[in-house]
This record gives structure tokens, C-alpha cells and sequence, in this order.
């Protein structure tokens, strides 16, 4: 880059790009982004169970989610659905999915016999590949150990 300092050369406009504003309004544009972008995965807020032997797996666009309210409500992918219709909301939502694969997200204090319904309209649907999703025991969490 150059600088023109003094009288001689030509008086007219610079032609240098000046990118500075570009990349303050990206860096802004970036960190809004990073903050909002956890906000938009949350679905059904819910306490989840923990458990000692949970593994690591990222929750991706691609996964169904049937999350059970502690009322004993059912939300698929983040959509409130009447008990009844458990079973439809399941099989629309995975329609144009690839992989016929569904979590189960259900709040600990949601009744076992809720979890239990749901299980069962799935089963009835032919879905065979459902997992549970719980949250790791972290050292500080105690047990009955």
C-alpha cells in the first residue's frame, strides 16, 4: 500500500478499496451467529436424566426428534402434537428424511408410562431405530455410587 503525503502527484480521488468496514460489519455478522446459533437448536426446553455411560452425539437437521414435556406433552421437532397424533407427526417428519432413525429427548420428570406411549405408537409405525438421549454425569454430580 502506498501513502501520498505532500503536494506532489495527482489531487484527484483515491481508487483503494477501503476494507476495514467490510470486516467490522463480517466480525459483527459472525458473532451474532455464534450466539444465536445454539438458541435456534434448544426445540422443548427439558432437564434431561443423566446418566453415566451417555456418549457424545451431535444433534444435526437431518435427526427426528420426539421430545416429552414433564406434563406428559409431545413435541416432534419442535412442534407440539397431540398425543393421538404422535404416530402421523412421526412418519410426515420422516418422509423426506434418509435415515429412518428417531430420538426420544423426554424429561426426567416426564411419567415413564408417557415415554412408554410414545415407544409404542413408534414401534406401530415400524420404526425400529430410536435412541434416548440423556445428559453425561459431569465429576461434580453425585450418584448412587
Amino acid at each position: 500500500m502506498a501513502m501520498q503525503v505532500g503536494g506532489t502527484g495527482s489531487t484527484g480521488p483515491k481508487s483503494d478499496i477501503n476494507v476495514t468496514p467490510l470486516v467490522d460489519v463480517m466480525l459483527v455478522l459472525l458473532i451474532i451467529m455464534m450466539i444465536v446459533a445454539p438458541l435456534l437448536q434448544q426445540g422443548v426446553a427439558l432437564t434431561l436424566p443423566i446418566a453415566n455411560n451417555s456418549s457424545e452425539k451431535p444433534e444435526t437437521q437431518e435427526d427426528t426428534v420426539v421430545a416429552i414435556t414433564a406434563d406428559g406433552g409431545f413435541h416432534v421437532n419442535g412442534k407440539a402434537v397431540p398425543e393421538g397424533d404422535l404416530r402421523r407427526s412421526v412418519e410426515e417428519a420422516l418422509e423426506q428424511k434418509k435415515q429412518r432413525l428417531l430420538i426420544i429427548r423426554a424429561d426426567e420428570d416426564a411419567a415413564y408410562s408417557s415415554v412408554m406411549e410414545a415407544m409404542d405408537q413408534l414401534r406401530a409405525a415400524g420404526l425400529e431405530d430410536i435412541g434416548l438421549i440423556t445428559e453425561r454425569r459431569t465429576q461434580g454430580q453425585g450418584g448412587g455410587e
